[in-house]
């Protein structure tokens, strides 16, 4: 018989403890602090970035001389310092180039969206936002920047991880210690990207 979902597990009350909005933010912190992805004064882009969890991550870690750009559908009610600003929308209906910095392109993108779960056929909606997301780089990216997304384990998988690697000069799958024993979540990592234009 399998086992009860816990809610309400270590990590959920460490959240509350430690003031991050939700859970989620030591999915974060573990693979940053293995692959080292966020560092001080670097460009952030967030994609799908309610509740607000990983931006809150990502202003501490690149301090007050980096920026980040949240965008999420869902209203963000947690409130950030000068170097976070926030977009409500649909990051695959704007146009790419208006979520750039002054025209700039982004050290890291990341990417915790999630298809809304029906149970079946979630694991392809999840691969193909990650698609999306990749059809997103050549504009939101730097040359040798990183890459962060979450997707669900299904048939499609394997082929979205080779694909990515193409893509990046090293890159990975890991399953975070805060990811719930019952999700198939797992999160593709992306290291120095080979964009098709020439390095910026």
């Amino acid at each position: 018989m399998p086992q009860p979902r816990k809610l309400h597990d270590r990590y959920f009350k460490q959240a509350k403890a430690e003031g991050y909005v939700a859970r989620s933010a030591y999915k974060l912190i573990e693979i940053d602090d293995k692959r080292r992805l966020l560092r001080r004064g670097k460009r952030v882009l967030d994609l799908g970035c309610a509740p607000g969890s990983w931006l809150q991550v990502v202003e501490q870690r690149i301090g007050h001389r980096g920026l980040a750009v949240g965008i999420d559908l869902q209203e963000v009610r947690q409130r950030f310092g000068p170097t976070i600003s926030l977009i409500v929308g649909d990051a695959f209906a704007v146009d790419p180039s208006e979520l750039l910095i002054d025209g700039q392109p982004f050290d890291v993108v990341l990417s915790d969206m999630a298809p809304n779960t029906t149970g079946h056929g979630d694991d392809h909606l999840s691969a193909r936002l990650c698609r999306r997301v990749l059809e997103l780089l050549p504009v939101v990216l730097r040359h040798g920047g990183h890459l962060l997304m979450k997707v669900l384990e299904g048939s499609d998988m394997p082929d979205l991880l080779r694909d990515t690697r193409v893509m990046f000069r090293d890159c990975g799958a890991t399953k975070p210690a805060a990811s719930r024993d019952v999700s198939r979540e797992i999160f593709i990592v992306g290291m120095s990207y080979k964009s098709p234009g020439p390095p910026v």
